[in-house]
């Protein structure tokens, strides 16, 4: 049954925040930070930023916003704090103070966390009350903003936290306080951020640690190189260590991944037991994040049936390897929409992934520019066209200049196509596709990958719903 106390009282916010009510005492059953997605009942909290929050106000009441958290007097039932942001880490802290009881648990890493957050908390609901992320919400306003959603009947949580520099982690592990961490891998994302490459994004990974639990879990994936320095760093933070990979000495071990019709099987050992399991993605990568999802939700004391449940019903993400059939007066081809972001690491794993699908056509990828890769940029997009060739990609359209480094390194019988940028690359890519081809689109999102996701679904004539997840 559904908590149906309100989510916050106005002398809540006032004690957590040490702010002053103006107007009318209310209570809220919602926390906003968008005008635009009030729902009647919410706090609609006035943040600063490109765009203040403060003139949004007038908006968020007329939607039926029950209160205000505000900086500044006001119309309306408010709340007046000097800092809306620090008054809302504020709430976040009160919220997670008064569920003592709950399981709570964050992910971080370089690719995949928030599929993987996504599924883990699947299985938390499934499990009983519980709580977590919408969509990215996984930074400095996203972080307290989950927790202070949280309902104070939530027996389990879960956090997903990113960032692009170091001593960004920190402070939202500690605002979380996870009794488990999962980092689903370290790659080379962000690095135009770190004078140390890879290594500085290894170190920023594990301030997550910083926040945990006394005897909390932190888990790992040892299959990735960086696995030594997450390890030291976990077990210095007084973690318990439980890892996933292909080594036998793995507490959840990857023994084998097969493409079965919807999704794959997953074979697997336990803690030594031996598993079978399907789940309903396509990604070769699928397999290590499935059991870092059992690791998760077994810290987070949901049983492993639930666990295996969870994870037979999750859908992949709209832009995160969702695939669908567009049907064409032609004929129909499938299109795997990966066009949410992309890096070196997952570049790889999307390719690898194609190139095992059971096409009756051609294997198409479509590419656009990865960003914020720092100096190796040209290294790491030319480096792309030896992934084509050792998953067995038959043709390949490029967008952007950095994607420009790739195309050049094809061999010419792989090239299918070069614009500028996603925008023209599209009728390119509408005018080659067959029937039977399988065709996956990947990019970051900057550069605008989606788009020829988009004109590719939009020949669908079957209107045949997308995936959702």
């Amino acid at each position: 049954m559904a908590d149906c106390a309100p989510l916050w009282t106005s002398p809540e916010i006032e004690a957590a925040t040490g702010g002053r009510l103006e107007g009318a005492a209310f209570a809220c059953t919602g926390v906003s930070i968008d005008s635009r997605s009030v729902e009647p009942g919410d706090l609609f909290v006035a943040l600063a930023g490109e765009r203040d929050g403060h003139d949004f106000i007038d908006g968020a009441l007329a939607k039926g916003a029950a209160g205000v958290l505000a900086s500044r007097p006001g119309p309306g039932s408010r709340i007046v704090a000097g800092d809306t942001l620090v008054a809302l880490e504020a709430m976040g802290e009160a919220a997670r103070l008064r569920a003592p009881e709950a399981r709570r648990g964050a992910v971080t890493g370089s690719v995949g966390k928030t599929s993987l957050t996504q599924a883990i908390k699947l299985g938390l609901e499934m499990a009983g009350p519980a709580h977590g992320s919408v969509k990215s919400y996984n930074n400095h306003i996203g972080v307290p903003l989950t927790l202070a959603r949280m309902p104070r009947g939530a027996r389990r949580a879960i956090f997903e936290i990113g960032m692009n520099h170091a001593d960004e982690i920190r402070p939202l592990a500690r605002m979380v306080r996870p009794h488990a961490a999962a980092v689903s891998m370290v790659g080379p994302v962000h690095t135009e951020n770190f004078p140390d490459g890879e290594a500085g994004v290894a170190r920023a990974k594990a301030e997550i640690f910083a926040g945990i639990e006394p005897g909390g879990a932190a888990i790992l994936n040892a299959d990735n190189r960086w696995f030594g320095l997450l390890n030291d760093e976990a077990a210095a933070a007084g973690a318990r260590v439980v890892t996933f990979g292909s080594a036998e000495d793995c507490d959840a071990r990857l023994t084998g991944l097969r493409a079965i019709e919807g999704g794959a099987e997953v074979s697997a050992r336990l803690h030594g037991r031996a598993l079978s399991f399907p789940i309903r993605q396509t990604g070769a990568h699928w397999g290590l994040n499935s059991l870092a999802v059992l690791l998760m939700l077994e810290a987070l004391e949901v049983d492993l049936d639930t666990a295996l449940a969870a994870l037979a019903a999750f859908a992949p993400l709209v832009g995160r390897g969702a695939e669908r059939t567009v049907t064409t007066p032609a004929g129909a081809f499938v299109l795997i929409d990966d066009s949410y972001n992309a890096n070196p690491v997952s570049l790889q794993a999307a390719l690898r992934t194609l190139g095992a699908h059971a096409a009756k056509g051609r294997r198409i990828a479509v590419l656009t520019d990865m960003l914020e890769l720092g100096p190796d940029t040209e290294r790491f997009h030319a480096q792309g066209a030896d992934m084509v060739v050792e998953a067995g990609i038959d043709l390949v359209f490029c967008a952007g200049p950095l994607m420009k480094f790739l195309w050049d390194a094809l061999p010419p019988t792989r090239r299918g196509g070069y614009a500028q940028n996603a925008a023209a690359l599209g009728p390119q890519v509408v005018q080659a596709i067959e029937p039977g081809d399988v065709v996956m689109v990947k990019g970051s999102n900057g550069s605008k990958a989606s788009a020829v996701a988009a004109a590719l679904a939009a020949l669908d004539r079957a209107g045949t719903p997308g995936a959702h997840g």
